[in-house]
């Protein structure tokens, strides 16, 4: 069991991280509000986090490799989105439990697996998977999390849920190809990164919101609504992230700047500073060829940030994430008014202004 090494986030913790990120861009309106919703969920991500402690992976290198990352915490922002969407319905019960405990499961599972094919050493500050007990038994944890995401899912008896899920891993595996096979192409497209961002991280989204709803007892109408809130809240959370790989601070997001880049991906923000400076080419070219494992030169690195700053493309992608972030809470127009909405609507705002 994780319990003695998971550091618990409760979700009264992610709105406050939330809630002060939002205070130093000036939102304190929203600000407030968040900080308003806390106790409203706090109970119910406070049960989730209970439920990740008692987690119990075998007691092998691939169980030590499973449990590693899952005990290092996180934002739990996809158990947030199924705590959330249950409550839209007729709230927090032992199936939305499941839900919670088992996509989070799946989001930890496709970051060991994304260690090992990144060739990452580190993740929020601490030594990955792979690098701790080695590429196979942190391929091995990924797989067990998955098998013990779907048990989980089978516990709420809703066969729907499993075959939804089971689709939606698919999705995932598919999106990853897409960017697999564009990996270290320059000229990557936009419509190709969206086609990632959809698959690879909206889904597992689009599924907490829709699996949650489904536990609520919510009509397939509303289940739709709240479907579509996850794909659009998925994108914008990923836009964010890949603005952030230029200009946050590596201390706090937790990973060295344009390590996207230095992995072969082309993000959108990276695609738009090509589009507007295409001089830019040969630079990325040379940071593409820099032996892995090994930094890129600084000057080439800042010159690459300073581009995407200053060509506009790092504003336009906010300004992008913002818009989905609008339909997102748009989606949730005919639904009940309610603490819930408020605060998926709230979340929608914020995950946008974050910093890290």
């Amino acid at each position: 069991m994780l319990s003695s090494a998971v550091k618990s986030v409760g979700s009264s913790e992610l709105l406050s991280r939330l809630g002060e990120m939002c205070v130093r861009r000036g939102l304190h309106s929203l600000a407030d509000r968040l900080l308003g919703l806390t106790d409203f969920i706090e109970r119910d991500l406070e049960t989730v986090e209970g439920a990740l402690e008692g987690v119990s992976p075998p007691d092998a290198l691939v169980g030590r490799a499973a449990g590693h990352l899952l005990a290092g915490g996180g934002k739990r922002l996809r158990p947030l989105c199924v705590a959330l969407a249950s409550r839209t319905g007729s709230g927090f019960n032992p199936a939305a439990l499941h839900v919670a405990v088992a996509v989070e499961l799946v989001h930890n599972a496709t970051l060991l697996h994304d260690d090992v094919v990144d060739l990452a050493t580190t993740r929020r500050g601490a030594r990955t998977a792979a690098a701790e007990f080695g590429n196979a038994a942190s391929i091995f944890g990924g797989d067990w999390l998955l098998i013990e995401a779907l048990r989980r899912v089978r516990h709420t008896e809703m066969p729907d849920l499993l075959g939804s899920l089971l689709e939606t891993i698919e999705e995932m595996i598919l999106a990853e190809s897409v960017q697999l096979d564009n990996r270290g192409k320059l000229d990557a497209t936009a419509q190709s990164y969206f086609r990632v961002a959809e698959g690879k991280t909206a889904a597992l989204f689009r599924w907490a919101m829709m699996a949650g709803g489904r536990t609520g007892g919510l009509a397939p109408e509303d289940c739709a609504s709240l479907s579509r809130y996850g794909l659009h809240l998925g994108v914008a959370f990923q836009l964010i992230d890949d603005v952030l790989d230029f200009t946050g601070d590596s201390r706090q997001t937790g990973k060295a700047l344009l390590t996207d880049l230095r992995e072969g991906m082309m993000t959108y923000p990276l695609i738009l500073t090509l589009e507007r400076q295409p001089e830019l080419r040969p630079v990325l070219q040379e940071i593409l060829e820099v032996e892995s494992g090994e930094p890129p030169p600084p000057i080439l690195c800042e010159r690459v940030s300073s581009a995407v700053r200053h060509t506009g493309a790092a504003t336009d992608s906010r300004r992008l994430a913002r818009q989905r972030s609008l339909q997102a809470t748009d989606s949730l127009k005919d639904l009940p008014d309610g603490p819930a909405r408020r605060t998926l609507i709230a979340v929608a705002e914020a995950i946008v202004n974050r910093s890290h």
